[in-house]
């Protein structure tokens, strides 16, 4: 088993990893992990080392780097290999409000890792994805970008964006054999759900998560919201009218606006 996951020094990404070396870990299993913070990278690789079965090589990366992002996935494909699984679970949050200017920022930086991202890291395994004849391309989205939240402009913006693209890409993949599978978690506990001050309905555990993300990746399931709970909530989300939307979201919790780079 083959796997390359982006934001993996915590979080889901990080549960990813040990979900996968869990369920294939008495077979050979390399896994490429990469993320900006090397130190934490090299503590989850010193962890997965107890297996003998498993091979992990960190790439500290930033994932709007799509120079760094092309030579850690020629590295990984040249030591193992086209990869089975690809995991863009790289991604950033923070409340925004476009009246402030300073948020501008926060704005370009959740495009780019939430959207761009997700680009600079499947754009260089295609190729040998496609040579194999195999492989499976993962994006993790948000049940925030099914309806604009006040507060995250930016964040479900993304992640709207994140969606659309990964159904196009789906559709693109389907030429070459390769699998598209998009998750659109809700609230899962993860340092990013952690600066959260309002309540989180139907919060789920990341190890929980991570098992029924990995569930859902290996039956290639084209879209899932997890927890289901939630799946239920974005339906009903799809079809409330703008204009009881508006009454309803009006005066809903923001989340905290954080400086970003």
């Amino acid at each position: 088993m083959k796997i390359f996951i982006t934001g993996a020094s915590s979080g889901i990404g990080e549960a990813l990893a040990f979900e996968y070396v869990k369920r294939h870990g008495s077979g050979k299993t390399f896994i490429g992990l990469s993320a900006r913070r090397s130190e934490y990278l090299q503590k989850i690789k010193q962890k997965l080392a107890s297996n003998d079965q498993v091979q992990c090589i960190t790439y500290p990366l930033d994932v709007r780097d799509h120079t760094a992002l092309t030579n850690a996935a020629n590295q990984f494909i040249a030591q193992f290999g086209a990869p089975d699984v690809v995991i863009a679970c790289a991604g950033v949050s923070s409340g925004t409000l476009t009246e402030h200017a300073e948020d501008t920022v926060a704005f370009q930086a959740i495009m780019d890792i939430n959207v761009i991202g997700l680009v600079n890291t499947f754009q260089p395994f295609i190729n040998a994805m496609r040579q194999a004849g195999q492989g499976q391309l993962v994006g993790i989205a948000s049940v925030a970008g099914v309806r604009g939240l006040p507060g995250a402009g930016a964040y479900s913006a993304s992640k709207a964006a994140a969606i659309a693209y990964l159904e196009s890409l789906r559709v693109e993949m389907q030429h070459h054999n390769i699998a598209v599978t998009t998750i659109a978690p809700g609230y899962i506990r993860t340092p990013m759900t952690d600066i959260n001050t309002y309540t989180m309905p139907f919060l789920m555990d990341v190890d929980i998560a991570a098992h029924k993300f990995v569930d859902a990746i290996e039956c290639k399931r084209r879209f899932v919201v997890i927890p289901w709970q939630m799946g239920w909530v974005a339906k009903l989300m799809r079809f409330i009218p703008p204009v009881l939307w508006d009454f309803l979201a009006k005066n809903a919790p923001h989340k905290k606006r954080i400086p970003l780079a």
